[in-house]
């Protein structure tokens, strides 16, 4: 019949657990995971969290690992490897955002071994089977159900030492999640309905979270949009923003979450021509905007993240670079992609130009 619905859903096998204070349950997570002995994995800039998690959980902490970094270079990985290796490590704490979690699903996607996740950014890698990996330049991407945690430890009270900027840049982030999630191939009802809400709680917190970094209801909003948003970014197939995001970061090291915060309003303007249902859920969950890539653009104004590529750190002559490698490789968007297309979309927001449909 036309016009019926017709979809897949498939929820992935991970338990998630929220709240203030949730971090002291980490023992009871790795009872349930029959973890016996584990490696603590967290950035530089975390490293004392590191240790207080590996105090939390006693013996069955084999050592904290303080080196992840963004983009999971494959050195970085590798070293990580040998060490879960050398410790005889059966599972890892991986504690921070996506450079940690994402190191952890490095060592999985090799040995197996359990992760249990605890954030402390919206990143959204946590919800996800998808690992990442840089090697010369080039980051590659897939899917693989080893690499998905667990458990997942949503403690707000982790992310108030989390900085204004930083805070709204890694929310933003995973609004980009959302956003895509509602034009994906593989859409469905469920999705949709996470994909708004996440936005809409994330839209309404981040503010706050920026006004008042101490605010733990608006912290804990925030989570909650971003778990919504993460499960969203688990359970579609992702388009021309997540690929022009990990072409910019791959190529060039530009700083994840802030690429993502400046490339997302151009990028949805780009499809809202061809995305009519995403842009009626993207205009309630903002608060009734016809355009809701314009009001991803106002909204990044009043955080004060960065606006143009420029700010970040790329430079005008790797446009051409970008739209050649985005290009390369064919993948699912609902909107055609051109180069033409692309070059106007990065020239605009490498200068800081608002998004233009």
């Amino acid at each position: 019949m036309t016009g019926a619905r017709s979809f897949a859903y498939e929820a992935l096998p991970m338990r998630v657990v929220m709240g203030p204070g949730v971090l002291t349950r980490l023992p009871e997570e790795l009872d349930r995971a029959g973890l016996e002995r584990v490696l603590v994995l967290c950035s530089p800039p975390q490293q004392e969290l590191g240790k207080t998690v590996a105090q939390l959980i006693g013996d069955r902490a084999v050592g904290v690992h303080p080196h992840a970094r963004m983009h999971v270079p494959v050195e970085t990985a590798a070293a990580a490897r040998d060490l879960a290796t050398k410790l005889g490590a059966d599972g890892c704490v991986a504690v921070g955002g996506g450079s940690a979690i994402g190191l952890g699903k490095a060592i999985a996607l090799k040995y197996g071994l359990k992760i249990i996740a605890v954030p402390t950014t919206y990143a959204g890698s946590e919800m996800t089977s998808v690992w990442g990996l840089t090697e010369n330049g080039q980051k590659r991407t897939g899917k693989d159900l080893r690499v998905l945690p667990t458990s997942v430890l949503y403690d707000p009270e982790l992310t108030l030492s989390l900085p204004a900027t930083a805070s709204a840049t890694s929310g933003m982030n995973a609004i980009a999640h959302a956003v895509e999630a509602l034009y994906a191939p593989d859409a469905s009802p469920v999705i949709s309905l996470m994909a708004e809400e996440g936005v809409r709680s994330l839209a309404t917190a981040l503010p706050t979270v920026v006004a008042d970094p101490q605010d733990l209801l608006a912290r804990s909003d925030a989570q909650y949009g971003a778990w919504l948003c993460g499960a969203c970014l688990g359970a579609t197939t992702m388009s021309l923003h997540h690929k022009l995001c990990h072409t910019l970061g791959g190529t060039l090291d530009l700083p994840h979450a802030e690429t993502h915060t400046v490339v997302l309003p151009h990028a949805l303007a780009y499809n809202q021509p061809a995305a009519p249902k995403a842009v009626a859920a993207l205009g309630r969950a903002l608060g009734g905007f016809t355009d809701p890539a314009t009001a991803l653009w106002d909204l990044g104004g009043r955080l004060g993240v960065p606006r143009s590529l420029r700010e970040i750190g790329m430079e005008k002559d790797d446009i051409g670079r970008v739209v050649d490698l985005a290009l390369a490789h064919p993948y699912a968007n609902p909107r055609e992609i051109t180069a033409d297309g692309l070059t106007g979309l990065l020239t605009r927001a490498w200068s800081g130009e608002a998004p233009v449909a």
